[in-house]
């Protein structure tokens, strides 16, 4: 007796019965990053806004069209006087230093993997400004050219000390014991300078402005002298982005996985020198910036260095100049330095962040 087997099952395999995955995914990603390059446009229009508010805004309003004619215009007048002798060189200052210090924040962040870390927590702004401190006081350093190379030397020496002395012992460089190592450091720092400060007043009376942290009543060529530092900085930022990622992942992963961790570390250390050192030798110690817009950059886009990176070069001198805007008003017809407005929004975002339970996680 012959038994006949039952034929097949025809139609398209089950592979094909469902949509493709692949299709999906990629398709998935090109919303991702439209979202993305929609948000990073939106961000560079709220810098163009503040930085035109920058120009405006002061103890003497000025319309968009006086404004425009005493920028090109030097035989505007007084209009012409407060732009581009007083107000211009402020909000150059600011958009360069503010990029600074939040593309410092985020690599700081990145690797250490802790999102409460930035230039000022972990001491290295302290650092720099201690390190000024003494070329002012003891070398007779009086120009941002006499003493930039001090601010990057500071900026290193604090961020090599952080990383050697919260990663050593056991279990390593954790999160929390970095910021500890650095927040210790950097009141001893701290306190360090407010003493030599004390010991020669004199030295300091032009600096005032410079140690609360500022960008007002400094000439464009300032910002000159800082642009090269940080332009290199921005570079090896740049260089680094994509293996901060695989960083994220943890050490041993990431070495695992190909990621040149050796590499990557002396790259974020040399970038958060030149950067951290150019702002500060410029504008002073401003803590915050590089805390809070590497979060607000993080919460728009998730966790992609590259992303974050490139939103802390438009939000963060968007919220250092807006601090500048805001101080010059405040208190008219006094001004609040830019360092001290960021305190006043940065602490209480800083204590609600630490409230979080997982604090914007990397």
């Amino acid at each position: 007796m012959t038994v006949l087997s039952a034929p097949a099952a025809s139609g398209p395999p089950a592979a094909a019965a469902r949509p493709d995955a692949t299709g999906d995914r990629a398709g998935g990603v090109a919303r991702a990053t439209s979202t993305r390059g929609a948000w990073w446009l939106a961000s560079l229009a709220l810098l163009l806004v503040v930085l035109l508010a920058s120009v405006l805004v002061g103890s003497k309003h000025l319309g968009v069209g006086t404004a425009f004619t005493a920028l090109f215009d030097p035989h505007a007048g007084g209009p012409a006087l407060v732009v581009r002798d007083l107000r211009l060189p402020r909000t150059v200052l600011g958009l360069v230093a503010g990029l600074a210090l939040g593309v410092a924040g985020a690599l700081i962040q990145a690797l250490t993997r802790n999102p409460l870390a930035d230039p000022g927590i972990l001491g290295v702004g302290t650092g720099s400004s201690l390190f000024v401190v003494v070329a002012v006081a003891f070398f007779g350093a009086t120009q941002v050219t006499d003493y930039v190379w001090w601010a990057m030397a500071g900026a290193a020496v604090v961020t090599l000390a952080v990383l050697v002395v919260g990663s050593a012992g056991r279990g390593g460089g954790t999160p929390a014991r970095l910021t500890l190592t650095g927040v210790g450091i950097g009141a001893v720092l701290g306190g360090v300078s407010t003493a030599i400060t004390f010991l020669d007043p004199r030295a300091f009376d032009s600096m005032r402005s410079w140690v609360a942290g500022s960008v007002s009543g400094r000439p464009l060529a300032v910002t000159g002298q800082i642009l090269p530092f940080v332009a290199v900085g921005l570079l090896c930022a740049v260089l680094v982005s994509r293996e901060l990622n695989v960083i994220a992942l943890g050490d041993d992963l990431a070495s695992a996985l190909g990621g040149r961790v050796a590499r990557a570390r002396i790259l974020v250390i040399a970038a958060v020198t030149l950067l951290v050192g150019a702002a500060t030798a410029a504008a002073g110690p401003i803590g915050f910036v590089g805390l809070m817009v590497p979060h607000v950059a993080r919460w728009l886009v998730g966790p992609d260095q590259r992303w974050i990176l490139a939103f802390c070069l438009t939000l963060s001198p968007s919220l250092l100049i807006a601090a500048d805007v805001v101080g010059r008003v405040v208190l008219h017809p006094a001004e609040v330095p830019a360092g001290i407005v960021t305190a006043f929004v940065g602490a209480p975002i800083l204590v609600a962040l630490a409230r979080r339970t997982k604090a914007s996680g990397l």
